[in-house]
């Protein structure tokens, strides 16, 4: 028989010492109607808890919440914050962490003159982001990938890594994609703007090298398809390794929430390394046609050569400089990786 109840999920909102009792009551007291009436099908358990969260920089908060997340055995927490978040010139009212599941709200852009939004609001509209939700969602869709979110998987002591991996994304599938989704991975390609100017140099170079074009137009696809594997992975270990990017759980009660995070923030760093290929790809495509003449070209390999022997020098270039851009990636400050791994702000 299923189980025809809503699926409960936990907030957890941290609120500073500076939050009077009472705000901290109603707080508690609005939030649970306020998220019924905007994602019906779901029940609301709010925990508001006071407490001074460590960290002068919005990305601290969000970790030490996160940590004080999987303490609690929350769904979701948002941190409430007297910092002052600013995007170039621009106040930042929200800051989000979808894989994390948690989010902050600056007190200070919420009381700055014109704004109309509540607490409770600004609040209330970080839950979709968070849990992963679309707006073309229906209650049907969102009530099924709150309930994976709600429903723990039992504990199989029997089971390695890989057996309980599968089972977390077999159980969790809607979830992670929407995890995926929020996080917009595509973006990190941006944010590594070092390590895109490193390997569009060294594409670049490589470009004149006229035994890069004899080698171009001998290797069979596999192998430039493997090539091209192997320097994404190059790219995405690197990331990985270098700012911590891998979480391990702390207690056997955390490992499902551990996995979904490792497997979300290892689709987004893989996606983004992609869309960093991607770019770099055009980028050799567009410089080989510029650069290198046909006449030259075909005399050095020996054939003749069209549009897909430019292709395969490009695809050859773009994974030697990738290779090259993980050096540079290496270069990149942990903070700023992490905050374009993690974090999304609204303005």
């Amino acid at each position: 028989m299923s189980d025809t109840s809503p699926p409960l999920l936990t907030l957890g909102v941290v609120v500073p010492p500076s939050f009077e009792p009472a705000s901290s009551q109603e707080l508690g007291d609005a939030l649970p109607g306020l998220l019924a009436e905007s994602h019906p099908g779901v029940a609301w358990r709010v925990v508001v808890v006071v407490e001074t969260l460590d960290g002068r920089a919005p990305s601290d908060l969000l970790e030490t919440a996160r940590d004080r997340l999987l303490d609690e055995d929350w769904d979701l927490a948002i941190v409430v914050s007297e910092l002052a978040l600013r995007s170039g010139r621009k106040p930042v009212l929200t800051q989000i962490s979808p894989v994390h599941k948690v989010g902050l709200v600056a007190l200070p852009a919420l009381r700055a003159v014109g704004r109309r939004e509540t607490l409770s609001d600004a609040i209330v509209r970080l839950i979709g982001p968070l849990v992963g939700w679309n707006d073309d969602d229906d209650a049907e869709d969102r009530a099924r990938r709150a309930r994976e979110m709600a429903d723990d998987l039992p504990d199989h002591t029997d089971e390695n890594a890989i057996q309980f991996t599968g089972r977390v994304v077999a159980g969790n599938a809607r979830v992670l994609l929407g995890l995926i989704l929020a996080n917009r991975p595509w973006r990190l390609a941006v944010t590594l703007s070092r390590a895109l100017t490193a390997a569009a140099a060294a594409g670049v170079v490589t470009l004149a090298t006229s035994d890069l074009w004899v080698l171009a137009t001998a290797y069979a696809p596999l192998r430039l398809i493997l090539l091209t594997v192997l320097a994404v992975g190059a790219v995405t270990l690197t990331l990985m390794i270098g700012a911590d990017l891998w979480e391990r759980p702390r207690r056997r009660l955390e490992r499902e929430q551990v996995a979904l995070f490792n497997l979300a923030t290892t689709a987004t760093v893989v996606i983004g390394v992609m869309t960093f290929f991607a770019a770099l790809f055009v980028l050799s495509f567009a410089a080989a046609l510029l650069l290198v003449d046909a006449g030259v070209f075909a005399a050095v390999v020996g054939a003749p050569v069209g549009l897909t022997e430019y292709a395969q020098l490009s695809l050859l270039t773009a994974a030697l400089a990738t290779v090259g851009g993980a050096l540079g990636a290496g270069l990149e400050n942990d903070d700023v990786v992490r905050a374009a791994a993690f974090t999304r702000n609204d303005v």
